[in-house]
């Protein structure tokens, strides 16, 4: 301790008639991961052995912090095995030596006779009362004529625990778009106790968003009810709530709470700060037992877990911390990738030199955890406890890849370890440096592709003019270089989810291209683990190169005229409709009919042609022209004229039948149905009406949805 620390609060008396004992825990996090076949049980095995050591240390109450539960809605299982283990060790023939000085009534369920205190109801027998509060993860929820409910409400009717801090706040200020002018705020009823000659005051408040408890508390809106002689009271005040800021969402400010109170029970915060700290100006302190089971991988949690042994006798108090034995030790690595390949002498463009030099760290992080277990273990041993069986630890490293090209699959590479740690599947950890230098700014990385329009010499209306959506993912995607997806198909995809709406164009894709990979894979018999990456490379380029000239071919067989048509274009106009033709043939599932030849000279597309004789590439500039109207107001809707059923559109080539008839003939034909095989494409329905009808009716539909929606 150096001279100008404050040393810790302490109690002088050893009058044990006098001193309340309480057990104080937060964020048990109980259900968390509970699916996991290795973590699933770390929760609740704490939990536990927290409940032991209330036993052990013959306390006179367990006191929660909030988040006894990670979900709102715990499982059966978390609620059958807390039931039971509150059930085993608080309840016994061990008399209750805290009196109830307050209501009993006060937080009683409406419309039902027993106490809100359970050590109260002479129907149980209570031997270790525990008061709790609720955090953000198992706060009330809903409406019913019970009002909100949480799985605490189910604890605390059964008898198991005592629910402290719940309070409502009223619609009309929550609603308020100005609370100040709301004359209502948060109210505070104690749990007064005592034993012997020293009295309690238990203080809970249950989460709250932390903007809302920041504006109460800056406004003075929290009122706590106190008795007339508080200054004789040791009063404890039970908080959830940011204590750090995590933006975008706010913290509470330490030093906003009443003069009377002697201390706060802090919790949602997960790093363990039991060791009571003033606060400057106040006369309170605060702890911070932090949680009892690792919810991330951050080096908030790597810090070793403890409870709160505090005992309390008239105005003084002293906190002595008691260490988890059956938590996951964690271990957290950081590496700077690009520095650490100078020192050791590797390239970071060679993945297996960079594998190999994260897997000895890995390593070195093991056996440190593995060191720290048995220092633990012998020392509990020391104290005559007994030696627990050593637990697979918690790793990550940290690896910092900028200016690195590329890295393995992190996945993958914790496989290696699997049966040493408890979480192989995110050992690693990578991110880049936000702050980088200018000679790194200027530098291309594959997550930062140059794309063609970021041309310093083009002008804005340039660079809008050369937008193309299939170009500037071809250019991002052959930027990325993919391991696993062909970036031909994976383009495709794309465009088909951008411009079709399609949203299960690129999972159908990606499932079909791991189905083909792993069927190649299966082909090429027993391949070796440092054999893989070639062997997917090449089925890599295979697909993509299969996938390329199975489109040309496809295209191909579109039609001649299309295709001669689309050949020679220069000029912004022609590529543009270009792109257009290039598309719709590309993502179409059926063949249209062949255009005429005597159409060949209709390839100028600054020269607009009349509807009713556009055929091959003005037929597609009309079609374009006929979907963008659909974003028209309804009046141009209403005064088309009915010649419009001319026109050879989009619905009007799907409703075609399937032999090659001319185009006019076709959109002159009425009362037929359509023959062809592409049924379930046509978007113009059969018999009188007309496509125009059809459109409009259409957008109405879609006029609808958006109502709906908005609603």
């Amino acid at each position: 301790m150096s001279d100008n620390e404050v040393p810790p609060p302490t109690i002088r008396s050893t009058y044990q008639e006098d001193i309340i004992k309480i057990l104080v825990a937060t964020d048990n996090h109980i259900g968390y991961l509970e699916r996991d076949p290795i973590r699933g049980q770390d929760s609740i095995n704490t939990f536990k052995e927290i409940l032991q050591l209330a036993v052990k240390h013959d306390v006179d109450m367990i006191l929660l912090g909030g988040d006894l539960f990670h979900e709102n809605r715990p499982s059966r299982d978390c609620l059958y095995q807390v039931m039971a283990l509150l059930r085993e060790y608080t309840f016994g023939d061990k008399p209750v030596q805290i009196e109830l000085l307050s209501n009993p009534d006060d937080g009683r369920a409406e419309g039902y006779s027993f106490p809100a205190v359970n050590y109260e109801d002479p129907n149980l027998n209570v031997a270790i009362p525990v008061f709790s509060i609720h955090g953000n993860h198992d706060d009330p929820q809903g409406a019913g004529p019970e009002g909100a409910l949480g799985a605490l409400d189910v604890l605390s009717v059964s008898g198991l625990i005592n629910y402290m801090g719940k309070f409502d706040l009223p619609l009309s200020s929550a609603s308020n778009p100005n609370p100040v002018e709301s004359d209502s705020g948060i109210s505070i009823r104690p749990v007064l106790l005592r034993k012997g000659q020293t009295r309690l005051g238990l203080y809970g408040v249950g989460n709250v968003k932390d903007a809302r408890m920041h504006f109460e508390l800056r406004s003075n809106r929290v009122r706590m009810y106190m008795p007339s002689d508080k200054e004789d009271w040791f009063n404890v005040l039970v908080v959830h709530q940011n204590r750090v800021p995590h933006p975008p969402t706010p913290a509470v400010p330490e030093g906003l709470f009443d003069d009377c109170i002697d201390l706060v029970v802090w919790g949602h915060e997960h790093d363990c700060r039991i060791v009571p700290e003033p606060v400057a100006g106040r006369p309170y302190h605060i702890t911070q037992p932090g949680s009892s089971v690792a919810t991330s991988l951050g080096e908030g949690e790597g810090l070793e877990k403890h409870v709160a042994l505090l005992q309390i006798h008239n105005k003084e108090f002293e906190l002595k911390p008691l260490p988890l034995r059956t938590v996951r030790p964690f271990m957290l690595g950081d590496v700077f990738l690009a520095e650490a390949a100078e020192e050791e002498g590797f390239d970071v463009s060679d993945q297996i030199a960079v594998g190999k030099f994260l897997r000895a760290r890995v390593n070195a992080l093991i056996d440190q955890a593995n060191q720290l277990w048995d220092e633990r273990n012998a020392h509990a041993v020391e104290e005559g406890e007994e030696e627990l069986p050593r637990m697979l630890p918690l790793v990550r490293l940290k690896v910092d890849t900028t200016n690195v090209p590329a890295m393995s699959n992190p996945i993958r590479f914790g496989q290696e370890f699997t049966g040493r740690i408890a979480n192989p599947r995110d050992v690693l950890s990578f991110h880049r440096s936000k702050a980088r230098s200018a000679a790194s700014r200027t530098t291309t990385y594959a997550d930062q592709p140059e794309l063609s329009i970021d041309d310093p010499e083009l002008t804005t209306s340039e660079k809008l003019a050369k937008v193309r959506v299939q170009t500037l993912v071809q250019e991002y995607l052959a930027a990325q270089e993919l391991q696993v997806l062909g970036e031909a198909g994976m383009n495709e995809a794309i465009r088909m989810f951008v411009e079709k709406d399609d949203g299960w164009a690129i999972q159908t894709h990606v499932s079909n291209a791991l189905r083909a990979l792993m069927k190649g894979v299966q082909e090429n018999g027993e391949v070796d683990e440092d054999e893989l990456d070639d062997v997917l490379v090449k089925l890599k380029e295979q697909h993509n190169q299969d996938y390329l000239e199975k489109a040309k071919m496809g295209k191909t067989a579109k039609g001649k005229g299309k295709e001669k048509a689309s050949a020679p274009a220069d000029s912004d106009a022609d590529s543009m409709l270009m792109e257009v033709d290039g598309g719709e043939e590309e993502g179409s599932d059926f063949d249209e009919p062949a255009p005429p030849p005597k159409k060949k000279k209709a390839a100028p597309a600054k020269k607009a042609a009349p509807a009713k004789k556009g055929r091959g590439k003005k037929a597609v500039a009309s079609e374009s022209e006929e979907v963008m109207k659909l974003d028209d107001d309804d009046d141009e809707e209403d005064e088309a004229p009915p010649k419009v059923t001319k026109r050879t559109n989009r619905a009007a080539v799907l409703s075609q039948p399937a032999k090659k008839a001319p185009a006019k003939k076709t959109s002159t034909t009425k009362g037929k149905t359509s023959t062809s095989g592409q049924g379930t494409l046509t978007f113009a329905p059969s018999g009188r009406s007309s496509t125009r009808a059809a459109a409009t009716r259409a957008k109405g539909k879609m006029a609808n949805v958006v109502e709906v929606d908005s609603d």
